[in-house]
């Protein structure tokens, strides 16, 4: 969201977390270039993606609804036109926004059976959106932790339970997420993340880099760092961006055909853009226009993800 098992065994500190961010570095492959034409839309040369068909089992970790179709949407069809499987792991389930809260209820004041019933509003609208992009319901996986709190899991409530100030919850309370009443701890959310790994098998998991200026981003970021280096699996992720830098992404609002630009957080890591069919930037557009609660807000910001690219980078 735009405001702004054997699971992980300690919590993040600033060490462990230079010896990742190092780790993924190295690790992090160099080539990994789509063989094709450099016109081909997609296919750009030197682009770190793997081959999309049949065979690719494609893993899309969002911290919020909206964040998967933002960056990913593009990519999603493609994986679904080439009889691939889709499946998007949604850490939180956005009930936290204060903003939607005012433009909504027309009401600051704080009610959590009111943000649970934002929370659950906005899952309804990620199945709509990514239904548009042709993922099937089986493929859409909801976790329910804290918004605005996925970092403090990793550091201070790693064993501890987390209470969220604005649901009151301290357990996920969504009855359709994947696993309902787990306590919101790090050991609980490093476990149910571990599940949906091996419940889809990714041949391909896009996620959101540490260098995300929002803390859900970053944490689960370094979530995805952490499990996928353990699992030795570190070569199949990609990275996007959301929350890139003052202004980014410019122009704001809906600029058809227009490539997206380099995001000033993401400076030093040389991303590859994935370019979409004009077909692709028209399904992105309806599926974005299917998360109502956040354009009614954030409109300029979410319609200029909607662009003629999409960027990943080999690099967290």
């Amino acid at each position: 969201m735009l405001h702004a098992h054997g699971g992980i065994t300690a919590p993040l500190s600033l060490a462990p977390l230079a010896l990742m961010l190092a780790a993924a570095a190295s690790a992090a492959p160099t080539g990994g270039a789509v063989e094709a034409p450099p016109c081909a839309p997609g296919l750009v040369q030197g682009a770190p993606l793997p081959p999309l068909d049949a065979g690719t089992s494609l893993l899309v970790i969002a911290p919020h609804p909206d964040d998967e179709t933002l960056c990913c949407g593009g990519l999603i069809q493609r994986v679904v036109r080439a009889g691939g499987r889709v499946s998007i792991v949604w850490i939180t389930s956005g009930d936290a926004s204060e903003l939607d809260l005012l433009l909504i209820e027309k009401s600051l004041w704080l009610r959590p059976a009111k943000m649970r019933d934002l929370g659950v509003r906005r899952m309804r609208e990620a199945r709509e959106a990514t239904a548009l992009l042709g993922v099937a319901a089986a493929g859409q996986l909801f976790l329910g932790y804290p918004d605005r709190g996925v970092l403090g899991l990793l550091g201070n409530h790693y064993t501890r339970p987390y209470t969220s100030k604005y649901t009151a919850a301290a357990a996920v309370p969504y009855p359709d997420a994947l696993f309902p009443g787990h306590a919101y701890t790090g050991t609980s959310l490093g476990q149910d993340f571990e599940a949906v790994l091996e419940r889809v098998r990714p041949t391909l998991v896009l996620a959101p880099t540490p260098r995300d200026s929002h803390p859900d981003h970053q944490a689960a970021g370094l979530l995805t760092l952490r499990l996928m280096t353990r699992r030795g699996q570190l070569a199949l992720v990609r990275w996007w961006i959301v929350h890139g830098g003052e202004g980014w992404p410019s122009p704001r609002g809906l600029s058809p055909g227009l490539p997206l630009n380099p995001a000033p957080l993401l400076k030093g890591v040389t991303p590859a853009p994935f370019e979409l069919t004009a077909a692709e930037e028209d399904a992105k557009l309806a599926a974005v226009r299917a998360y109502p609660t956040q354009l009614e807000a954030l409109a300029p910001l979410l319609l200029a993800f909607v662009r003629s690219t999409e960027s990943f980078s080999a690099a967290p």
